[in-house]
């Protein structure tokens, strides 16, 4: 069956016909055949270079044969054991060896898990109730976090189905944004447990902090006793092994991982000083657990995928991606085009604005429609990008320059198409 044949099925048994709404596009999302390398391949015989990569996981491509020999391994010796495995306590001293602010961790299923847990225990370890995210932050499908961009202090559900009551105690402010951070300590601090923040926000496209600002944010949570939360599902081990701790020398309270520390399989991470690690049970109060808390599968792919990310990968990435970028913003200016181009590492977005993009705010001013044609037209050229102007596209390890070169010319034919060139 070809795609379209198999999303008219899918949408009698799954809805939408999709199983993550990011998934679904007009008029309907391909459905993959299987994937190797940075290679994407859909039932209808198309080969895409993959720059989703599954939104983030995949930084050493698909199907890398190190990390499926060692799953293979562990799928003989069983898939889920309900007693602590020896996988557990290697991933998580490798975890502790590479991320600044681990001293201890617990093993979920995914960032969602990590971020509900990380708001529990931040509010016990607090005794107090409020949280602080910034607009347009995604930290998962939990109700704490499903909060309208710039509801501020009279928070607003951002779903159907999640009481005003439970989001009561969540409020946003805009990122980087240090004026309106200090405004919301003066008026809120004493009862605000947390600050939670994408040290690079992956979710509304590619935005960095600006010079300093993570740093603000450490001292203005240390000056109120609040404590200060990355979620680094996306950025952690891919912008550095240390993640974006290492990376802009920021070291937070607690942390969220995912994403690649499962190496490709459900994995949820939370991780951070030990005092505070200890309220969590068994060892303290602060109730978290889980079935499949610590797969054994999830662990060793993440083991063998963290074993085989050496610095010399990461200079690749660098590179690979710094190559991207400056190819992209000279497309760009040979074309007169005065869109923006974001990224680090191995993380890039073009935005469809003239504004400079530095918070969520000024990322809704890029051209929606005008993307998604971009994106339409990458696909009829073979490459496969998020199908959001909001989210961030991914290079991997399995990339390489002709990948590279390939791209950059069907961006170049895509944007002549869309501007009418």
């Amino acid at each position: 069956m070809n795609s379209e044949e198999l999303f008219r099925m899918a949408q009698d048994v799954l809805p939408g016909g999709v199983s993550s709404p990011v998934r679904r596009f007009e008029p309907y999302p391909f459905f993959a055949a299987g994937g190797r390398g940075c290679v994407l391949e859909s039932v209808d015989g198309v080969e895409y270079i993959d720059y989703c990569l599954a939104y983030g996981p995949l930084i050493l491509g698909h199907a890398h044969p190190e990390v499926v020999e060692a799953v293979t391994r562990q799928i003989r010796r069983g898939t889920a054991y309900g007693v602590p495995s020896e996988g557990e306590v290697e991933l998580a001293g490798m975890i502790i060896d590479r991320v600044p602010c681990a001293e201890m961790v617990r093993f979920m299923n995914s960032g969602t898990e990590a971020t509900m847990a990380a708001v529990r225990l931040a509010r016990a370890f607090t005794g107090r109730d409020k949280i602080v995210k910034f607009e347009g932050s995604y930290h998962g499908a939990h109700d704490y976090v499903l909060v309208k961009p710039g509801s501020g202090a009279a928070a607003a559900p951002d779903s159907p189905g999640i009481p005003g009551a439970t989001v009561s105690n969540t409020l946003t402010a805009p990122f980087n944004d240090e004026e309106a951070m200090v405004e919301l300590m003066e008026e809120m601090g004493p009862e605000i447990a947390c600050i939670m923040v994408e040290p690079v926000m992956g979710n509304v496209g590619c935005i960095e902090p600006m010079n300093g600002y993570l740093q603000f944010l450490r001292d203005i949570t240390m000056e109120n006793d609040i404590l200060l939360i990355f979620d680094e599902v996306i950025t952690g081990f891919r912008v550095a092994a240390g993640g974006a701790q290492e990376y802009y020398g920021v070291e937070p309270d607690l942390v969220t991982l995912g994403k690649i520390a499962g190496g490709g399989f459900p994995m949820g991470v939370l991780a951070g000083k030990r005092e505070i690690m200890e309220n969590i049970a068994p060892a303290g109060p602060v109730y978290q657990a889980g079935t499949f808390n610590g797969n054994p599968v999830s662990v060793a792919a993440g083991i063998r995928t963290l074993q085989l990310l050496d610095e010399d990968l990461y200079h690749g990435l660098e590179r690979m991606g710094s190559y991207m970028r400056g190819g992209l913003r000279d497309i760009l200016s040979d074309l007169d085009l005065n869109y923006q181009v974001a990224g680090l590492a191995s993380m890039f977005q073009v935005y469809f604005t003239g504004e400079e993009v530095t918070d969520y705010r000024t990322a809704r001013t890029s051209d929606t429609e005008l993307f998604m044609r971009y994106f339409h037209s990458l696909l009829d050229g073979g490459v496969f990008i998020p199908p959001s102007q909001f989210e961030c596209c991914f290079i991997s390890a399995a990339h390489e320059m002709e990948h590279a070169d390939r791209t950059l010319e069907a961006v170049e034919a895509a944007l002549r198409e869309c501007q009418g060139h």
